[in-house]
């Protein structure tokens, strides 16, 4: 059985430095806001090349906070509206609604199944305040045309990276210096999240958001801990949203290997799309729209396919796990239904309806990868 993603085997090879480290948390006595964290903020923000990381609970409440404090800052009010990608995991949705603001669905191109800036524009109204790219599948979106966009109609841009950890840019931006820019330096302000099977993943929850807004870091730090910047005395009513110094230590073993592992990820990119008889089996992908580069870092490779169900059953069958990101669209789960079951969306919804994703874990060998063409291309 070639497993989806084996976390049991990717911690194993941190070892025995990931051990060591959660030993030395463990015996210092110290579990929140120390040495670990600060160390592990420090070195995630000069890596993604910005002036601010805070550290947060999960990837949902990194997206949360930054709205918070938006809404704090006086940037955003109750009620003001999102532009968000139709087609994205549920958490993105419910953050916007978490702090009172109204997402607004955009659809995707389906040949990149990331945001499309030219219909994000027919949503803006006088009550837009953000657009919020969502780096799916480890790829960038466009952020040339989303930050041009943002810039016409003084928006925010707001990165939903939790997929995306060290894809990089290597464009221009308006705004921006002439060199190549890492996800989390993208717009404003960007959210990351650390769940265990992310491209850099912790043992547990974990999140966090960069930015150069030194107010915009310093409000989130404070409203993810109760609101308060000094103890007992809370100015916002804020929530409880912290990186753990276990996790923080982890993270901090980890990242060193993150370009690393990202190579390699590209590496059985391209041996899939050589490999697999694309045209025979009627599938799509979105390799086909550009090269292989750093600008996606594959925390997910997907494949399009209207016989999609058929194709995975197959491939169990034969010993390949596979899994679908994701099976049912935001506006169409139980959650949502009534603001948004309404809505025709429906190049997202073909998106949810045929996307399988294949295993691309860095630790997969050749073999294991050649196996799994030579399966796919004997489906008939």
């Amino acid at each position: 059985m070639i497993k989806y993603l084996d976390l049991q085997k990717i911690n194993a090879s941190f070892e025995p430095e990931l051990s060591d480290a959660l030993l030395r948390v463990s015996h210092s006595g110290w579990y929140l806001h120390g040495e670990a964290t600060a160390r592990f903020e420090e070195e995630f923000a000069a890596y993604c090349g910005t002036s601010y990381c805070v550290g947060t609970g999960n990837g949902l409440d990194a997206l949360t906070l930054i709205f918070l404090a938006y809404r704090e800052l006086g940037v955003m009010d109750a009620g003001d509206e999102v532009i968000v990608p139709a087609n994205t995991y549920i958490a993105t949705l419910l953050s916007i609604l978490r702090a009172g603001l109204k997402p607004m669905l955009c659809e995707p191109s389906f040949e990149t199944c990331n945001i499309d800036a030219a219909y994000a524009e027919t949503l803006i109204t006088p009550r837009t305040r953000a657009i919020l790219p969502v780096h799916l599948y480890g790829r960038l979106a466009d952020m040339k045309e989303i930050c041009e966009l943002a810039n016409r109609y003084e928006l925010k841009v707001i990165e939903d990276a939790a997929q995306a950890h060290g894809a990089v840019w290597n464009k221009v931006l308006p705004g921006k210096e002439n060199q190549p820019l890492r996800a989390g330096n993208l717009g404003d302000a960007a959210a990351f999240s650390f769940y265990p099977a992310k491209n850099l993943g912790a043992l547990g929850d974990g999140g966090a958001i960069t930015t150069h807004d030194e107010r915009l870091a310093a409000t989130v730090r404070s409203i993810a801990n109760y609101g308060s910047t000094e103890k007992y005395v809370h100015r916002y009513q804020g929530i409880n949203s912290r990186l753990d110094e276990l996790q923080a230590a982890v993270l901090s073993v980890k990242l060193p290997r993150l370009d690393q592992d990202n190579i390699r990820r590209r590496e059985i990119a391209q041996i899939y799309k050589e490999g697999i008889d694309w045209q025979r089996l009627e599938l799509q992908s979105t390799v086909h729209t550009n090269d292989i580069n750093e600008a996606n870092v594959f925390h997910i490779f997907p494949v399009f396919s209207p016989r999609r169900d058929e194709w995975q059953r197959y491939l169990n069958s034969h010993g390949i796990c596979t899994q679908i990101h994701y099976p049912i669209p935001p506006h169409r789960q139980e959650a949502l239904k009534k603001e948004y079951g309404m809505q025709q969306l429906p190049i997202t919804e073909r998106i949810h309806n045929e996307e399988l994703s294949l295993p691309i874990s860095p630790l997969l060998t050749n073999e294991d990868i050649e196996r799994i063409i030579d399966c796919a291309n004997t489906f008939i």
